[in-house]
């Protein structure tokens, strides 16, 4: 294997998530807890690798921040 190739992107996240999720999140564009706000916690755990777990640290990290994921858009009706 390559050097580096089976490191993920650089994250300001928590490791607390585990490095699956960090990698996968990275991946898709999540490296920043701001980036996170653009995002719904459903839209989240549809990455692969990024479970309920995940989301409830990140949300307890952005809340320490005055943040949160985005809404998801009302369904139905």
């Amino acid at each position: 294997m390559p050097a580096g190739q089976d490191e993920a992107p650089r994250s300001e996240l928590t490791p607390r998530i585990g490095k699956v999720a960090t990698r996968e999140l990275a991946l898709h564009g999540y490296t920043r807890y701001d980036k996170l706000t653009r995002a719904s916690a459903a839209q989240l755990l549809r990455i692969h690798g990024v479970g309920p777990k995940a989301i409830r640290i990140l949300a307890e990290e952005l809340a320490t921040m005055g943040l949160a994921f985005d809404e998801d858009p009302p369904t139905g009706a």
